[in-house]
């Protein structure tokens, strides 16, 4: 049985990082699904952009991915779901995520499950998952599931006696992208010497050329 592979994206700035907390808890939430729809076998890489973020910058300056960023940039193109965190700051996703999402080529991610996370000090954020994170998604054609997953200070400090709403939208985000990813075929593994490969699924040269084609 051939493994699926999920992507877990993380913009946290600091460490540890609530975003890295919420995003370690939909990941295993959907593992977990995944196991009750029968896909045993699940891969998680975990990518932490605050590790990134100088590669980051220099892929937006030269139009070219230094080697630990291309990889994971392969790596979250070629997963059969992604999982997305960010933080949220002037009510919209964080500087570093747009970045991110700058350097993926805009027809990568077409057809791919992805389930998006938000956290930030107040529940008023809530609505810029679907204000502002989803539409992105959709722009790259993606396929965001309906539930977001947003995290507020006061939704760590559930009881432990009964189960919180943050654990329950966990969950039903979680679900939700298992039955998008057990609907797909698995996605298939890059070949490191085909040149569509090096380039990226879906990537060009003038994508590659970045701000040196488009400035």
């Amino acid at each position: 049985m051939t493994a699926r592979r999920i992507a877990v994206v993380s913009a946290g700035l600091s460490n540890p990082s609530s975003t890295r907390m919420l995003a370690d808890r939909m990941a295993a939430a959907t593992v977990a699904a995944l196991a009750d729809s029968g896909e045993e076998q699940v891969d998680v890489d975990v990518f932490e952009l605050r590790d990134l973020a100088h590669d980051i910058t220099n892929n937006l300056l030269t139009g070219f991915a230094p080697p630990a960023l291309e990889s994971m940039i392969n790596a979250v193109v070629s997963a059969d779901a992604v999982i997305a965190v960010t933080p949220i700051f002037s009510t919209s996703y964080s500087g570093l995520f747009k970045s991110f999402i700058d350097v993926v080529d805009p027809d990568a991610l077409t057809g791919t499950p992805v389930l998006i996370g938000a956290n930030a000090g107040t529940a008023r954020h809530s609505l810029a998952i679907d204000y502002a994170i989803r539409p992105l998604f959709t722009y790259l054609h993606a396929e965001p599931v309906s539930t977001g997953v947003f995290a507020a200070s006061s939704d760590w400090g559930g009881s432990a006696d009964k189960v919180s709403p943050l654990a329950e939208r966990i969950e039903r985000g979680a679900r939700e992208l298992a039955a998008a990813v057990t609907r797909r075929a698995p996605a298939r593994i890059e070949d490191p010497f085909d040149p569509a490969t090096y380039l990226g699924e879906g990537r060009s040269f003038g994508h590659l050329l970045g701000g040196l084609a488009g400035e």
